[in-house]
């Protein structure tokens, strides 16, 4: 399972809105912003419906959870 997102696209939307501005809006770090858009930080449910809510879509706009096949490998 991994979680994907579009918080990059939806700045990019939002008047190309900076990592900075969101982290501002969201009381977070501009590099755990950076983590999340890279998928490389597992943040917390409040986190992720501010972030949503900043750009008042549904918290399913911006998050998915992606099931992966574990492939075989013989």
């Amino acid at each position: 399972m991994v979680i994907v997102n579009n918080v990059r696209k939806l700045r990019f939307f939002a008047g190309e809105m900076t990592q900075q501005e969101l982290a501002e809006r969201v009381g977070a770090s501009r590099s755990t912003i950076i983590a999340i858009e890279s998928g490389k930080c597992s943040l917390s449910l409040e986190l992720a419906f501010k972030i949503s809510n900043v750009f008042g879509v549904p918290i399913g706009d911006v998050f998915e959870c992606v099931i992966v096949e574990e492939q075989d490998n013989d």
